[in-house]
């Protein structure tokens, strides 16, 4: 072989030998044009308000393969998860159609804004007191099935449990699911510290006085301060008119950097340049499209869309939301029934309650087409007693 040929020869291995290593260092996801943050993940937080996929935002979460627990970690079952309590979930990219927007979950945390004992009720003004804290019911409130009646179910005394928005305007909170609880060791409460006192070692939420003078100093986040949203467990018993705290954590949602982020809650302070905060989450939305007729003062209920960076949402969409159109969006169920009573005219979806007894749009079938085992798809809004639905629109799917 001659030296020309000898050196085309190795030139031509060389390149060869360059190429294959690129694509060997594409194919593993060397991080590249990537900057190290791995694969695209979007979370939402809210309250659930359909089933067949959990249903939170909007957003579609296929949770067949989800690690599902409640704030202290505890592992629990797909089944535990009921209409109207207010989750944090974190999933795959949005993959969005022309009928909804999808994503597998990787993980969901339900957590409850109160758990303890009813010191008042006001039937006329839909009012609870609990835990020193002030509870709104409203008509989007659901009940408990066993809680049958509603708020009339409900008597003082009554250990319940409370999923809930928190509404800075007011320091109150909105009610969007209440259950029944027997046998607690502990209260809970979920709330912004305010008139903290650090050599006393006290502070308030609400018009409850929480000590946390016997709580190890390593142990309280270092985050505490007035205005910062914190999680608690609670002593049972209340002494000279204050509680003590066994535990005291951030109560703030923290959001994974970069994710596609959608938050429902209400805007619990506000400043200028369209910053302010839902849930203490601190939110940008000085470029952010902005809709609604609800305006964006505190107290208000926003849906927000948008990316984190360094711990802010950073949004691109905020729309305000009116009671009324809350209602209007009512719940989603999907699913096979699993018990019909055609006298009643009342069905089982995902263990949930429907009346179809009032007017129904039907697709794809008719009422002489429910069965049980059929598959359904269920627009519906909240029953009398808010315990179950009402249909507005059943599909049938084949």
């Amino acid at each position: 072989m001659s030296p020309l040929h000898s050196h085309l020869k190795n030139a031509l291995l060389g390149l060869f030998t360059i190429f294959f290593l690129l694509l060997l260092l594409t194919g593993c996801g060397s991080g590249v044009d990537s900057g190290g943050t791995g694969a695209a993940a979007a979370s939402a937080s809210g309250p659930i308000t359909g089933f067949g996929s959990v249903i939170v935002n909007g957003v579609h979460f296929d949770e067949s393969h989800a690690t599902i627990t409640d704030a202290d970690g505890t592992p629990h079952h797909r089944d535990d998860l009921k209409l109207g309590m207010t989750t944090q979930i974190r999933g795959s990219a949005l993959v969005v159609n022309a009928n909804e927007t999808r994503s597998i979950a990787d993980s969901i945390v339900f957590s409850s804004a109160i758990l303890g004992p009813i010191e008042s009720i006001d039937t006329q003004a839909r009012k609870l007191t609990v835990l020193g804290q002030s509870v709104d019911v409203s008509s989007m409130t659901i009940f408990d099935d066993s809680l049958t009646g509603g708020l009339t179910a409900l008597a003082v005394g009554d250990v319940i449990l409370v999923y809930a928005l928190f509404d800075g305007a007011d320091s109150t909170y909105s009610a969007t699911r209440i259950e029944p609880k027997s046998g607690v060791a502990a209260y809970e409460l979920r709330g912004v510290a305010n008139n903290l006192n650090t050599s006393l070692r006290e502070f308030s939420i609400g018009k409850l006085r929480i000590s946390y003078a016997g709580i190890d100093p390593k142990k309280v986040p270092p985050s505490l301060a007035n205005g910062r949203l914190v999680r608690l467990k609670l002593q049972t018993a209340m002494t000279t008119g204050v509680v003590n705290a066994m535990q005291v954590l951030d109560g703030v949602n923290q959001l994974g950097e970069h994710d596609e982020v959608r938050i429902e809650g209400l805007i619990s302070s506000s400043g200028s340049n369209g910053q302010f905060t839902v849930e203490g989450v601190p939110v940008d939305a000085a470029q952010a499209g902005v809709s609604g007729n609800a305006g964006l003062g505190v107290g208000m209920r926003v849906e927000v869309e948008g990316t984190v960076s360094s711990g802010v949402l950073v949004a691109t969409k905020v729309h305000s939301k009116t009671q009324k159109e809350v209602e209007g969006e009512g719940f989603e169920l999907d699913g096979s029934i699993a018990a019909l009573d055609p006298v009643n005219r009342t069905l089982v979806v995902r263990g949930i309650s429907v009346d179809y007894s009032g007017t129904v749009e039907f697709r794809d079938g008719t009422i002489a087409d429910m069965a049980v085992g059929k598959k359904v798809e269920i627009k519906g809004t909240l029953s009398s007693d808010r315990t179950g639905l009402s249909a507005v629109r059943i599909k049938f799917k084949h």
